[in-house]
């Protein structure tokens, strides 16, 4: 018996509304500690959110604040302060290591439409400073994001530290007529005193390339270290740090006698950056009494996420190696300010033993994560298909988890300070909760009693869970034997009588990412409509320890590909589906699969949803942010300076989807961005071509001002409905 599955496209679009309402948790930040006049304690804790507004087409930004009363072990009373606050133009901002001060890093528009940007300073009540860096023109724009990013207050309180472009000298063209100069009695003082007057020209360089570090970082080029005097309101740009370094992730060394950074080695020539946890890099320190750079970890590797315990002796970093796959296992590194020695407090694991750790698997550790002790560190990873906080004792390596025994689900830390933790926790049918809970002391991690700041109520009528999977004989990978995978299924559970519900499934990009047992609007929506989901983290995925991720490379296309079909089978065989009405969606390395599979395996697919396909590596290697990931995921060592191949754009070409085009019988709908830096839209416009030449069913969406995640709010949305109807339409619901 077929289930109904919601049709109407008004009814569907106020699906999506309702649904896109559930606010992300992004951040917290928890203010200083209170005793009140009975010997009582709280302290107020800051978070930040934000949700889709639909209307306004625009991710709209906002913060709520809440008190935890406690006695330093237990939280006495906790609630929220006040109702929701929305937050204009914040770019950066950061709390001051005493609290009493706020930095925060603003765009604001002028009258004639012009973005400029300032640093602020705040105290309890008022703003005390405001800075336009724009008009000072000391360097470019402030880098805001987290791959090179910081807002880094001293630890006396009195300087700022952040991350902007390097200021490039003004070009222009050969033939500029100079203007007629003016007396010294007739020129305007204050135009003489203004830095564009001051600075000259060089001819000729208007049209040079500038180099940057691709996909989400577009623009960003040459990184420099800047401190602003809070006093004064001078801005310094630091030299010292070596040319061919781009240095970001900076803080205050301890004594504020420099600053300690991450630097990315940049020549030849950038490669993306953003979600590529491979690059060579290395943990610096500029001494900004002696004027030099020193290095502090292996310049060999790639690091990144150092942060500095309460105590300032040590700093704790994560470490991969250099190319191959773009995430890995991680090892967690520690270094000694004072012995200046490095130790490894976590290598990397290669399998999971049963029910042990699996390994580290972060894009950044948390910006606060030791814990008072200055002993342990706290932090989130994918565990398989969930995502755990775990405590490390950088001391021994022991590693203890403080979710372990809590409702399924996935967790993450927003911060720690005290020992307070503040956390966020979802599942895939219930959108993130706010929880609080002091950290036990060492040995008694288990022991951690969480507490709901934010209740939220689960999404009606979705059922989950995972399942273990384990490849058949005949698709074991011989040099990788014995490993196992999971999915995580989504199923409508309203009604009991017999209901067959339509399948889509959802294999994830990467490939070397993975999707956990958290809230995921688009399943979460396609569910409610009366779809079954099945997401699927194939071997090569995160959380499953390094040989997993080994086991691919070489073999996408092959293994990959057979894993999703495997699971989608014994989801099939198992389960009360309609394996009449299966579709397939995937964007970026998902996209590849979902192109993968339904041209490999014409007869189970009805109908595909890809965005931002990879269709062929071949040709997208001499065009991508990412070529060293052609070579890499086609079993081949990239190298900067290597010639075109016809051996290996042959094998490449052999890998990709475009090999089985011809046998696709079912209908495809592509979106693809326009900035598309990674997975550049030539790729789908190839794929496009080649089904409507055969007479495949084919719709292309162009989305512009997108890039590679395709996030902006207008175009989730309309992708979301167009998806919802092309799978409404072609699997005949």
């Amino acid at each position: 018996m077929e289930s109904p599955v919601l049709r109407s496209p008004e009814e569907i679009a106020a699906l999506y509304r309702e649904l896109s309402q559930c606010p992300s948790l992004s951040s917290a930040c928890i203010g200083p500690e209170v005793t009140t006049q009975y010997g009582g304690k709280y302290c107020n804790i800051y978070t930040e959110w934000s949700q889709q507004d639909l209307e306004r087409a625009e991710s709209v930004k906002f913060c709520r604040q809440y008190l935890i009363f406690h006695d330093s072990q237990a939280i006495v009373y906790s609630g929220p302060s006040g109702t929701c606050t929305e937050i204009k133009g914040e770019l950066l901002s950061r709390e001051s290591p005493s609290g009493a001060l706020k930095a925060v890093l603003r765009k604001a528009s002028t009258g004639k439409g012009e973005e400029k940007q300032f640093l602020e300073v705040w105290d309890q009540n008022r703003k005390v400073k405001s800075v336009n860096l724009t008009a000072l023109e000391k360097h470019g724009n402030v880098y805001e994001e987290d791959q090179f990013g910081c807002l880094a207050w001293s630890h006396s309180e009195t300087h700022l530290l952040y991350v902007a472009e390097r200021k490039r000298p003004k070009a222009e063209s050969f033939f500029q007529s100079k203007a007629p100069e003016l007396s010294s009695g007739c020129a305007d003082e204050e135009e003489l005193a203004r830095p564009e007057k001051r600075d000259k020209a060089v001819k000729g360089e208007q049209f040079v390339y500038h180099d940057d570090w691709g996909e989400a970082l577009v623009g960003k080029s040459v990184p420099a270290l800047c401190v602003l005097d809070v006093e004064s309101s001078n801005i310094s740009v630091l030299e010292g740090v070596p040319e061919h370094i781009s240095p970001g992730q900076a803080f205050w060394s301890p004594g504020d006698t420099g600053v300690v950074f991450v630097g990315w080695w940049h020549e030849p020539f950038r490669l993306g950056l953003r979600h590529c946890t491979n690059r060579r890099s290395a943990l610096f320190y500029v001494d900004l009494t002696q004027g030099r750079c020193e290095l502090l970890s292996d310049d060999t590797q790639a690091v990144w996420s150092p942060r500095l315990s309460p105590d300032q002796c040590r700093i704790v970093y994560l470490e991969n190696g250099t190319l191959g796959p773009h995430q890995q296992c991680s090892r967690l590194r520690m270094y000694d300010w004072y012995t200046k020695v490095t130790s490894t407090v976590l290598d990397v694991v290669p399998r999971q033993s049963q029910g042990q750790f699996t390994g580290i698997y972060c894009a950044a550790l948390p910006g606060l994560c030791w814990a008072a002790d200055s002993r342990r560190v706290v932090l989130d990873t994918a565990q398989r298909s969930r995502q755990e906080l775990l405590v490390v004792d950088t001391l021994t390596g022991s590693v203890s988890s403080l979710t372990a025994g809590t409702l399924l689900g996935s967790w993450a830390l927003l911060t720690i300070d005290r020992d307070l933790l503040v956390a966020r926790f979802s599942t895939p049918s219930c959108p993130p909760t706010l929880k609080v809970a002091f950290l036990p002391g060492a040995g008694h991690e288990p022991q951690v009693s969480w507490v709901c700041l934010e209740e939220v109520t689960p999404v009606p009528d979705i059922s989950w869970a995972i399942r273990a999977l384990q490849p058949p004989p005949e698709q074991q990978n011989p040099q990788y034997e014995g490993l196992d995978f999971e999915a995580i299924l989504l199923q409508p559970s309203k009604g009991l009588e017999p209901r067959k519900p339509p399948l889509v499934v959802m294999p994830h990009g990467g490939p070397h990412s993975v999707s956990t047992a958290s809230w995921m609007l688009n399943p979460a929506a396609l569910c409610r409509m009366g779809f079954a989901v099945l997401i699927v983290n194939y071997r090569g995925s995160l959380g499953f320890g390094q040989d997993n991720i080994a086991s691919l490379p070489g073999h996408v296309g092959c293994q990959d590909v057979k894993d999703v079909q495997y699971c989608v089978e014994r989801v099939l065989q198992e389960e009360p589906l309609d394996a009449a009405r299966v579709a397939v969606v995937g964007g970026s390395h998902g996209g590849f699969l979902a192109c993968h599979l339904i041209g490999q395996y014409p007869g189970t697919y009805q109908a595909c949803v890809v965005r931002n396909p990879v269709v062929n590596m071949a040709s997208m290697i001499s065009s991508t942010d990412i070529p060293d990931w052609c070579a890499t995921e086609a079993g081949f060592p990239y190298a900067p300076d290597a010639l075109p191949d016809p051996a290996r754009w042959a094998e490449m070409l052999h890998k990709s989807p475009m090999q089985y085009v011809a046998q696709v019988r079912a209908p495809v709908l592509l979106m693809l961005g326009e900035e598309d830096r990674r997975v550049p839209p030539k790729q789908g416009q190839e794929y496009y071509r080649a089904l409507k030449a055969r007479g495949i069913p084919a719709r292309l969406l162009w989305y512009t001002g997108n890039n590679h995640a395709l996030s902006g709010v207008e175009a989730e949305a309309d992708g979301f409905m167009n998806m919802a109807l092309w799978l409404l339409q072609h699997l005949r619901c």
